[in-house]
């Protein structure tokens, strides 16, 4: 267990008005500190002697004046969340109460937590492996329910007991091959090339899978920006009002009311949308506008999704099929919009360049629904088990195409007959990749980019 000297302090709940707000102390000081800021109302209670999972309720004090009443949590080491002692200080909700019991503990002998230092300490201390700390701040900042059942997933060890298994398989054929290299003398029995194919075969086939379901789990978890495009007044803006559930989008029957990108993030099913509603495309010799045109262009060229909006009660036109042909290969949807209205637009004209291609009136509140199932089945968030293995970040991301690649190589000198030592050399890449990516052999600076994107008191 690595031991600190120091014991931190910092406001865990999120900053604002609310029921309660909690300061957590976190290290070998924790009891003491929290005795000098913390007086329990039964006299015959001490906060030294107080056991772990245990509360007590009193006054919380600075330069020995009360300043608010409430509840103290008491956690033991190795019993707790960083697996120090740990004691939670739970005051009314609201900015300055809180703060002022910060100021309290740093008086007493805390030092401000940095960010994410407590789950730093529970990495450290074995509490946690870097992946389920990686969870944490995945769960923290999820937006929809089944971007949080991905982050509980791996924060109960999902992803670490799938690498765990693959570098069981993995070790097993290294000691095996390395037996058999390095002691010919003893009689080592080879591994049969079906037994081994077969162990390789699986172990990359199952990171592969792990990859392949990276895109859609990252949509679930972070959320995807979203181009609307269309011809003037074919309803993109309508599009947007209807996704937002406000008129977000100025509306008018003349055409070239959006001059420039108008942005609104929706939470549409599972998925949050982050919405850039686009000026029309089309030809026009008017400046203002032309630049308005230019960044439609170039918010589809970005977006991870495409909503293409074509006015079905007008013929198909030159703009339509230059959109459309943008479209092509991109993962992007087709509404073909006014569907109350008689039709007129041929869309079989434009089906293939499209993931799919839906009549909708913009208009309709039904349409929302119909929208939210197309966006998850191009985007295959509707295929995602929340409760499997998954994939958080380009770091794992990276360390699984590494593992995989090694592998790749491994059975590429297996098929072609190249010496067991080459086969030894890949599984042992393949085993490091994987190492890396539980953080077994993580260094400082992995453990940096992990968490610098942690929130203080966490």
């Amino acid at each position: 267990m690595f031991q600190y000297t120091t014991t931190i302090a910092a406001i865990a709940t999120a900053p604002g008005a609310g029921g309660i707000a909690v300061v957590r102390l976190s290290g070998p000081d924790s009891y003491p500190i929290a005795a000098r800021v913390f007086m329990p109302q039964n006299p015959a209670k001490s906060v030294g002697e107080a056991k772990g999972y245990t509360a007590l309720y009193g006054s919380f004090v600075k330069g020995g004046k009360a300043f608010d009443n409430g509840v103290a949590l008491f956690f033991r080491a190795p019993h707790s969340y960083t697996g120090e002692d740990v004691v939670e200080l739970s005051c009314h909700g609201g900015t300055a109460v809180a703060k002022l019991l910060v100021e309290a503990c740093i008086e007493a002998g805390a030092a401000p937590a940095g960010p994410g230092e407590y789950t730093r300490r529970a990495l450290l201390n074995g509490k946690l492996s870097l992946t389920q700390a990686e969870a944490v701040m995945d769960l923290v900042s999820a937006i929809g329910r089944q971007g949080a059942a991905l982050a509980n997933a791996a924060l109960n060890g999902a992803l670490a007991k799938t690498i765990g298994g693959h570098q069981a398989a993995l070790t097993a054929v290294r000691a095996h091959l390395a037996a058999w290299v390095d002691y010919p003398e003893e009689d080592v029995p080879e591994l049969s090339d079906s037994e081994l194919n077969r162990t390789l075969t699986e172990v990359h086939a199952g990171l592969q899978t792990l990859i392949e379901g990276y895109g859609a789990g990252a949509v679930l978890r972070e959320g995807v920006d979203c181009a609307i495009v269309g011809r003037p007044n074919a309803g993109k803006s309508t599009l947007m009002n209807l996704l937002a559930g406000f008129d977000r989008a100025i509306v008018t029957p003349v055409a070239g009311t959006t001059r420039d990108v108008v942005e609104q993030a929706v939470q549409l099913g599972d998925v949050r949308l982050n919405l850039f509603d686009t000026a029309g495309v089309h030809d026009t010799a008017d400046a203002i506008e032309a630049e308005g045109i230019r960044r439609s262009w170039q918010k589809l060229g970005e977006a991870g999704l495409i909503l293409a909006v074509f006015d079905g009660s007008d013929i198909l036109r030159r703009e339509d099929l230059q959109l459309a042909m943008a479209c092509k290969g991109r993962p992007a949807i087709a509404l073909v919009n006014k569907e109350d209205m008689p039709t007129l637009f041929d869309a079989e004209a434009i089906a293939d360049c499209f993931a799919m291609v839906i009549p909708v009136c913009c208009k309709e509140e039904h349409t929302r629904k119909v929208i939210a199932a197309a966006v998850a089945r191009v985007l295959k968030t509707n295929t995602i088990d929340p409760h499997a293995a998954q994939l958080s970040g380009q770091r794992q991301l990276a360390a699984a195409v590494r593992a995989r690649d090694a592998l790749a190589d491994a059975l590429n000198a297996l098929h072609s007959g190249v010496g067991l030592d080459a086969i030894s050399v890949c599984v042992d890449d393949a085993l490091d990749a994987l190492y890396a990516l539980t953080g077994e052999n993580a260094g400082d600076a992995v453990i940096e980019q992990v968490f610098e994107r942690f929130c203080v008191g966490k």
